[in-house]
């Protein structure tokens, strides 16, 4: 049973991979491709703009603690001024602690600048390798294209297009149809012909005047060739030959019916 199973599966996934390779266009699998590395790209880009966006709000920082760091300076400096060495002592300790804080910005704006450099180099490299994915995604496309018209025209010439095969098993079968319309056809008058079939029309003739209409087409033919022959050897007609052959049968006609008449 084990087997089988495995047999199954097998069987299942080839005729998938089989029917995948069938509906896979390359050129929208291209696409595809290209469209999820602009999305990766652009990705990268907000993650560089983050970065920046984080050492921009540092910066101020940095720039609102280094301001109180001087006032305070300045102020102890005017404390001394007065004789208050005890205000200027608070004023230089504040100062002390605001300094520890600007070294510490200072440290993170550092790193986060090294992490800006980093992705802005990342992204000018993918940026460059979309680009030219590009390129070679549209000549890929424009060669597939190509390749394809140039396949289905040889089809078409060759006959072997799903297309032509069509209009060519179309035009098979009409000449088998005609052909076997033009036999039954011909089929049919030789039996009418014969006297196999019978005429439903009632014009029908029978066999006897089938017969005496064939014999008096072969005299009108024999007579023809006898005029034709008398004419080129400079002879009385055939018309002349028939008409005193005509008499003549119809003299011994006379005389065999007078025969007959006296038995």
């Amino acid at each position: 049973m084990s087997g089988v199973m495995k047999r199954m599966g097998m069987i299942f996934r080839a005729k998938a991979n089989k029917a995948l390779d069938r509906a896979e266009d390359p050129r929208e699998t291209l696409d595809y491709s290209y469209q999820k590395q602009l999305e990766l790209l652009q990705k990268v880009r907000r993650g560089v703009a983050d970065v920046a966006t984080s050492r921009k709000r540092l910066e101020l920082q940095l720039n609102q603690l280094q301001g109180q760091s001087a006032k305070l300076e300045d102020q102890g400096r005017k404390a001394l001024a007065l004789g208050r060495e005890d205000l200027a002592r608070e004023a230089l300790s504040r100062r002390a602690s605001l300094q520890q804080q600007v070294s510490d910005l200072e440290v993170q704006h550092q790193t986060l600048q090294g992490e800006e450099e980093k992705l802005t180099l990342a992204a000018q490299r993918l940026q460059a390798k979309v680009d030219a994915f590009r390129t070679k995604k549209e000549t890929i496309k424009a060669t597939y294209t190509a390749a394809q018209a140039q396949t289905r025209i040889a089809e078409s010439f060759s006959g072997i297009s799903e297309e032509m095969s069509d209009v060519g098993l179309a035009i098979q079968r009409a000449e088998d149809k005609t052909a076997q319309l033009q036999a039954r056809a011909g089929a049919i008058d030789e039996l009418l012909a014969s006297g196999a079939l019978d005429d439903q029309s009632g014009l029908a003739r029978d066999d006897i005047q089938t017969e005496l209409d064939r014999l008096s087409g072969g005299t009108d033919v024999e007579l023809e060739l006898q005029r034709m022959k008398a004419e080129l050897a400079g002879g009385p007609s055939a018309q002349q030959q028939a008409i005193e052959g005509g008499a003549a049968g119809n003299g011994q006609q006379s005389q065999t019916q007078h025969r007959f008449d006296k038995q």
